[in-house]
């Protein structure tokens, strides 16, 4: 069973990578064709906020992650790991109430479900290194 913070994550996720393939429309309104009646008020918001947050602040969220590919560049990435890359950092930079233990396992738990048979692993490794150097202090207390 999803809990609805997983559920939230994935629509998040599901409107990232649909937006891989539909650059020319508003990713907000593609994360609304995602949330439909069976999200409850709070998780909506929380989506929106999500999304907002990962579309301000793309540039940077991108510029850190490519900080920690060793021979790879994030557009080399699959689309599912670039962008649960891109969940997870932006979760560890910007959520102040989230354990950074629950945001690596949410993203691992992602990209197992839909990623390759690596895909966990490697997406551990970027997000620990990201959390390590740079989630904001008050993280670790969580």
């Amino acid at each position: 069973m999803k809990t609805p913070r997983r559920r939230m994550r994935l629509a998040v996720f599901k409107t990232l990578f649909q937006h891989e393939f539909r650059k020319d429309e508003d990713v907000e309104q593609i994360l609304e064709e995602i949330l439909d009646d069976s999200y409850d008020e709070k998780a909506k918001s929380d989506a929106r906020r999500y999304i907002r947050g990962i579309k301000e602040n793309l540039e940077k969220i991108d510029e850190l992650i490519s900080r920690y590919l060793e021979r790879w560049t994030l557009d080399r990435l699959s689309a599912v790991d670039r962008n649960i890359l891109r969940l997870g950092c932006y979760e560890l930079l910007y959520e102040k109430d989230v354990p950074i233990e629950v945001t690596i396992d949410e993203a691992i738990e992602i990209a197992k479900r839909y990623g390759t048979e690596n895909s966990g692993k490697f997406v551990n490794g970027i997000l620990d290194r990201i959390a390590k150097e740079h989630a904001p202090k008050e993280k670790f207390e969580l």
